[in-house]
């Protein structure tokens, strides 16, 4: 994504909020983080997010957390286990849906707690099939922190 592809893009999340962003073929919706207290050190942000011709989530930031990692959460015998992954596929054509019990970005070590009503910017770094990496700049409502999906009534995929 050339500078002003990436001004354009910052210019419609900030008319739309985190509504879509896209690089290349990625489009990005529905972006929030669940709430914080104070002293609370980690939280997660979720989001839909799929590609036309399949691409890859292969890392995120955020300047509102030390360490910003890509995270699943799998059944180990009786067990739900959560645990960091290098990737997370975006199958061509496919609304891979980043939610609190599945894979999802984790904010570590947070700077400051987050407010419901704030907006937290991340950057999602997508590799295309041409192994290229973009950054996707998106900013996600913060929620309140008992948050558990989308809002009644908004249109899943």
């Amino acid at each position: 994504m050339n500078k002003r592809q990436t001004i354009s893009a910052s210019l419609l999340l900030l008319a739309f909020g985190s509504a879509a962003a896209m690089a290349t073929d990625v489009e990005v919706r529905n972006a929030w983080v669940r709430g914080t207290v104070a002293g609370q050190q980690a939280t997660g942000a979720f989001m839909d997010i799929s590609s036309k011709s399949g691409a890859t989530l292969v890392g995120a930031s955020s300047p509102a957390a030390a360490v910003t990692e890509i995270h699943e959460m799998k059944m180990d015998g009786q067990v739900m286990r959560m645990r960091a992954v290098p990737r997370l596929e975006l199958p061509a054509g496919k609304t891979v849906q980043l939610g609190p019990s599945g894979s999802h970005v984790m904010l570590i070590r947070l700077k400051q707690p987050l407010l419901k009503g704030d907006s937290v910017p991340l950057a999602l770094q997508i590799e295309g099939k041409d192994r290229k990496v973009e950054t996707i700049e998106v900013r996600a409502e913060v929620r309140d922190l008992t948050a558990a999906a989308s809002p009644a009534g908004e249109h899943k995929h």
